[in-house]
């Protein structure tokens, strides 16, 4: 999976950028995590002991929701999963719907995490 990690040096942001189909975990690295460490960190252990027990972990976040299997790890946000996909016309939810869920491996979420825990701690105050 490609990725692209930018830091704003004029207000200290940061910036995940991944390719289609990938927005909502890009998104969801800036939302849900960001800079904080310990909250990589607590993933990473839960997403290393999905990966070697099997079963299953999730995260519920303020905008996005994680849940991490063996086989795979999902991000989609909140309000697809409480079903206000009633209130939108049907084609504004479904371009809606494809930013707003991602799909991956755990093995590729991990080398994301990481990654990003390495680019916050370079670039960071």
């Amino acid at each position: 999976m490609d990725y692209e990690f930018r830091r704003n040096t004029l207000d200290d942001s940061f910036h995940a950028e991944l390719p289609m189909g990938h927005e909502a975990l890009g998104r969801w690295l800036i939302d849900e995590l960001g800079t904080d460490h310990a909250e990589i960190d607590n993933v990473l252990t839960h997403l290393q002991t999905v990966m070697e027990q099997g079963g299953e972990w999730n995260r519920a976040g303020k905008v996005f929701h994680l849940q991490l299997t063996q086989e795979e790890a999902l991000v989609q946000a909140n309000v697809l999963i409480e079903g206000y996909e009633e209130e939108m016309p049907e084609s504004d939810f479904h371009a809606y719907e494809e930013e707003s869920v991602s799909l991956c491996g755990p093995e590729d979420l991990a080398v994301l995490l990481e990654a990003w825990q390495d680019f916050i701690r370079r670039y960071g105050r």
